[in-house]
């Protein structure tokens, strides 16, 4: 029976799906399609979310619910965090994009809206997730909307070709990871991530538990973008409306890495040797990201293979953790303080991108970009910052949160995937300098177009994105202690 402590607990879920099915309630039964109404309903029930949250985080909460499936603890509530400020940020930016964007599409704006709201819900349940089950479940929660939200615009080739690459590889991962489910199941005789532990720790079936892991691995691989596991990404970023795009490599990846921290951490221990998978896995993921980002000719498709290199950064937080040595929960709480940075820094580039590519048409390529930072200074100085701090310099809290990741491997012993990361985060430089080179140093063509309209609702998320993220190069010391205590709190 569901207890009344319970349900407090899980006041950030349910204000989200709640909301969600709010709106459809409201579209339903009102006589006109009323988008903005939807997206400020929405609004408001992501703010009652991310209050709950900061409430809980307070008090300190730690507690499970629904006969031990889900956790509300430190770790989900750092991580429920960041899905929750990149959702609201989205949320914030799409008022009057979808309207100048996609104007055929006004009449569904409704189901937009909803889309994202349920995508959430499913993201902070796999933050809390405690049974390989309750897992997969809340993973599809936040995948099946996520499919349609890359095939919104219907007419659009680009979105329905990513969206149908997205949900059939999508489909394939899924498998994989059911497999893998079934098979640590078979080992161990439960879904619970402590009991798998305990069996495992036994010896009960290492093998059998060991081969279900690496094929876990790969199911979630795919959820974050790894290497080779990424081929979905550059389509479905590219082709998805660009607050969607952000949505995705944002709230979604951070949404897999914690149920990928959470399932390697505490469930699956390193005696089933994947500790090598991983770390190959890292060095793939990150030097394929940033070399094929490097040759891109498409912003938004750079910041695509961008945000698979930055997958690769993460994955180095799990294999140093992974030694087992005295500084795991510094490890641990570096690769969680760089997807708290990555989350404003990442949606903050890809709605600039929304503004520059869409909103105002300039166009898709480098060169479209020519003059457009001394014509808009403010827009300028932000994707400066956003550039900047996710190539690793000291203009955000990217500079600090990669020098911790990379600090929490030399003290563990693996220096040579800190050099390997220091080597990527070089070659990053030089395409995301790229981009500003064009927006303030070279001269716009004859034929640039003229950038009207000043969206207030893309104007105030990019402006928000842009402070935190250089306010983060400040107060970058209580995000990180926050993320190690969380992380000391899930390894205990």
């Amino acid at each position: 029976m569901v207890t009344t402590a319970e349900l407090v607990a899980f006041a950030p879920e349910l204000s989200v799906a709640g909301t969600a099915f709010l709106v459809l309630l409201l579209d339903t039964f009102s006589r006109e399609k009323r988008g903005g109404v939807s997206l400020a309903v929405a609004f408001a029930g992501v703010a009652v979310a991310f209050v709950a949250t900061v409430f809980h985080m307070s008090i300190g909460t730690d507690t499970t619910a629904f006969a031990g499936t889900l956790a509300v603890d430190p770790f989900a509530l750092f991580f429920g965090l960041a899905v929750l400020i990149t959702t609201a940020l989205v949320l914030l930016s799409s008022t009057e994009y979808m309207g100048r964007v996609y104007p055929e599409r006004s009449e569904s704006l409704t189901e937009y809206v909803a889309l994202i709201l349920f995508a959430a819900t499913g993201m902070l349940l796999m933050a809390s997730a405690r049974s390989l089950v309750t897992a997969f479940i809340a993973l599809e929660l936040a995948a099946l909307p996520s499919y349609a939200l890359v095939a919104f615009a219907k007419d659009d080739r680009a979105g329905v070709e990513g969206g149908m690459k997205y949900f059939m590889l999508g489909a394939v991962s899924s498998a994989f990871l059911l497999y893998g489910i079934s098979l640590v199941y078979g080992a161990t005789g439960t879904f619970d991530f402590a009991g798998i532990a305990a069996s495992v720790s036994a010896g009960d079936a290492t093998g059998l538990a060991g081969l279900g892991a690496l094929f876990v691995l790969v199911g979630l691989g795919f959820k974050i973008a790894a290497f080779p596991f990424h081929v979905w990404a550059p389509d479905a970023y590219t082709g998805a409306p660009t607050p969607v795009s952000a949505f995705l490599s944002s709230a979604s990846k951070i949404a897999g890495f914690v149920l990928l921290f959470r399932v390697f951490t505490v469930a699956l221990p390193t005696s089933l040797n994947w500790l090598l998978a991983v770390q190959v896995l890292a060095v793939l993921t990150m030097t394929y990201g940033n070399f094929a980002a490097a040759v891109q000719s498409s912003v938004k498709r750079m910041l695509a293979y961008s945000s698979i290199g930055h997958a690769g950064y993460v994955l180095i937080a799990l294999a140093v953790f992974s030694s087992g040595g005295d500084d795991a929960a510094l490890a641990l709480g570096a690769g969680m303080s760089h997807l708290f940075v990555y989350a404003f820094m990442n949606t903050g580039a890809f709605l600039v991108v929304a503004l520059i590519d869409d909103y105002w048409g300039v166009g898709y390529e480098f060169e479209d970009y020519a003059g457009i930072a001394r014509k808009v200074p403010l827009i300028g100085v932000a994707m400066a910052v956003f550039m900047f701090s996710l190539a690793g310099l000291p203009t955000g809290g990217g500079f600090l949160s990669k020098l911790a990741v990379f600090a929490g491997a030399v003290r563990s012993g693996f220096w040579w995937l800190a050099l390997i990361g220091v080597v990527n985060s070089a070659l990053s430089l030089y395409y995301y300098s790229r981009v500003l080179r064009w927006m303030w140093i070279e001269e716009p063509g004859d034929g640039a177009p003229a950038l009207d309209g000043r969206p207030v609702g893309i104007y105030t998320a990019i402006l928000v994105a842009a402070v935190v993220t250089f306010g983060l190069l400040f107060a970058f010391e209580p995000v990180l202690s926050t993320a190690e205590e969380a992380a000391s709190a899930l390894l205990s």
